[in-house]
């Protein structure tokens, strides 16, 4: 007998309809109801994780407290949710497979030939419920990345449809996000592509019990009747889920339509509470009725997609609801940065926050940008990389080491105040060797970040290989950096600040993976907060 209730979405028609928002903000319905909740994600492609990909392949990787390289997904079902997810969250067919060659090489299936039925599906399986085993969750709500009809994606929904058979039908339920699109020059709402898209699952076994259908108008009662029957589901399991001004505001506009109370009936779920998102409703009001606004330039390499800065963007929405204030979020591309960029656009700016990533193309942008946030006194904060550059800045311009620069740019550079980590220096396999996951911070209490955390020990979520160099720690402290953040096991420097600018912070970990909407991060609520004094200043 199965502890826990399993959800299952599937997509149809069209990537990047929103699973993930719609897998979240059910989950957070069922929670405001008292449910314990937790989401995965299964993902197709044969990458072992997402560490590895360009972020234009896939969107920014998410690393999870345990130091998992996840899917971008994972960061909103944390921010939805405030409950940290862990490596069983996310799984790839890379890994899928990967564990299924290693049984066979160690002779696990005693001689028998290894097939997609029943050896990867079940394997599958065995991930989907993986989280029945960690914790005591009554939901479990499981992704399916792609599309059906995709190739890549005939394992899963093949596992979907033995684990339906293996629970029982009242223990789970399918909900399937299909499209249905706006002709304008017909006019009119046309509900094929959704009929295809069902009839193609049903083909593979498996029947919708929910349908959520993307739409950028309303849908009419009589296209909900029609969909109904010819999909095969009850009226009231067709869900509009229209075109938002903001994610945030999905899990109203899903109460509103029902779903949560739709999923409690096909599941048999009983709940005293009824949903509670007074809390989530006041930040979505905040959110879209600011009292402020404010500009702050976001400096990296991949700005042309959105979603490789998504934990940022999101973190400034939130600490930009906690301060009342509209964020418009300047991207500005470092490799093509210059001098009149600077002077007319990143010094008009309110704040500047340089970017984390890898390699050396648009390095020197950044470190330009840094140097005008320095001189002029505007808000800085800097993010991994974005440390590590105002490190470069500070050396190159006020200790006049011509040549600082991370060996990671420069292998040969005689000032190499950005080294690579001694344990990582025989490493030759890139996928999940950096420094990963939640480690703690000493911070010094005569610090500005220790009156911004209000607390002298912290943990925070790393991804990286290069640190600031010890070997130059006197001589930067001795120029005006205060390093007032320290790794006590290590030793290696984990925040860095300037004590003689207004707000001047640079740290080594990634604080937009913690920002929840309930915990907006530290860390950004006050950078917004100097940046709007520093903009009414200018006035």
């Amino acid at each position: 007998m199965s502890k826990s209730k399993f959800i299952f979405v599937t997509g149809g028609v069209s990537s990047s309809l929103g699973k993930g928002i719609i897998s979240a903000s059910l989950a957070k319905l069922l929670q405001s109801r008292g449910f314990s909740v937790t989401i995965q994600k299964f993902d197709p492609y044969i990458n072992v994780d997402p560490g590895t990909l360009n972020p234009y392949e896939h969107g920014e990787c998410y690393v999870t407290e345990d130091g998992a390289e996840t899917d971008l997904d994972l960061g909103h079902y944390e921010r939805f949710l405030n409950v940290k997810t862990s490596q069983a969250n996310n799984v790839t067919t890379g890994r899928v497979y990967q564990t299924v060659i290693e049984k066979e090489r160690k002779g696990e299936f005693l001689g028998k030939t290894v097939q997609v039925i029943p050896h990867i599906t079940n394997e599958i399986k065995r991930r989907i419920r993986l989280l029945e085993d960690k914790g005591t969750f009554d939901v479990i709500i499981t992704e399916i990345g792609g599309t059906v009809g995709d190739i890549e994606s005939l394992p899963y929904i093949e596992s979907v449809r033995q684990l339906r058979w293996e629970l029982g039908k009242s223990n789970s339920l399918v909900i399937h996000l299909t499209l249905v699109p706006y002709l304008s020059a017909a006019k009119e709402l046309k509900t094929k592509p959704t009929q295809h898209s069902v009839k193609t699952l049903m083909e593979s076994g498996i029947t919708a019990d929910i349908l959520v259908c993307r739409t950028e108008h309303e849908i009419s009662d009589d296209i909900k009747n029609k969909l109904a029957l010819f999909c095969n589901v009850e009226v009231d399991s067709v869900i509009q889920s229209i075109d938002a001004s903001t994610i945030y505001e999905v899990p109203l506009l899903m109460k509103n339509e029902k779903l949560d109370q739709v999923v409690l009936r096909k599941l048999n779920l009983k709940s005293s509470n009824d949903t509670n998102l007074e809390k989530w409703s006041n930040f979505v009001k905040r959110l879209k009725f600011p009292k402020n606004n404010i500009k702050i330039g976001l400096i990296g390499k991949y700005v042309e997609l959105q979603d490789s800065y998504k934990s940022i963007l999101e973190s400034l929405i939130h600490a930009g609801s906690e301060n009342e204030t509209k964020v418009e979020v300047v991207s500005i591309h470092s490799e093509y940065i210059d001098k009149n960029q600077i002077e007319n656009e990143i010094s008009k700016l309110d704040g500047v926050l340089v970017a984390p990533g890898f390699g050396s193309r648009g390095i020197e942008g950044k470190i330009d940008a840094i140097r005008c946030a320095r001189e002029k006194n505007i808000p800085f904060f800097g993010i991994c990389l974005g440390m590590q550059m105002a490190i470069i800045e500070f050396a190159r311009n006020v200790l006049c080491l011509k040549d600082a620069n991370s060996t990671e740019m420069n292998e040969n550079t005689t000032s190499p105040v950005i080294s690579l980590m001694e344990n990582q220096k025989n490493i030759t396999n890139k996928g999940g060797t950096m420094r990963l996951g939640s480690w703690e911070c000493k911070i010094e209490i005569n610090s500005k970040v220790h009156g911004i955390y209000n607390s002298e020990f912290i943990k925070e979520r790393h991804r990286h290989r290069w640190e600031l160099n010890n070997d130059y720690l006197c001589e930067l402290q001795k120029n005006g950096i205060k390093t007032s953040g320290v790794n006590p096991e290590t030793g290696l420097v984990e925040i860095i600040e300037l004590p003689s600018n207004n707000w001047f912070i640079g740290v080594q970990f990634h604080p937009e993976y913690k920002s929840t909407v309930e915990c907006p991060h530290p860390l950004f609520v006050s950078f917004v907060s100097a940046c709007l004094n520093y903009k009414k200043s200018k006035n």
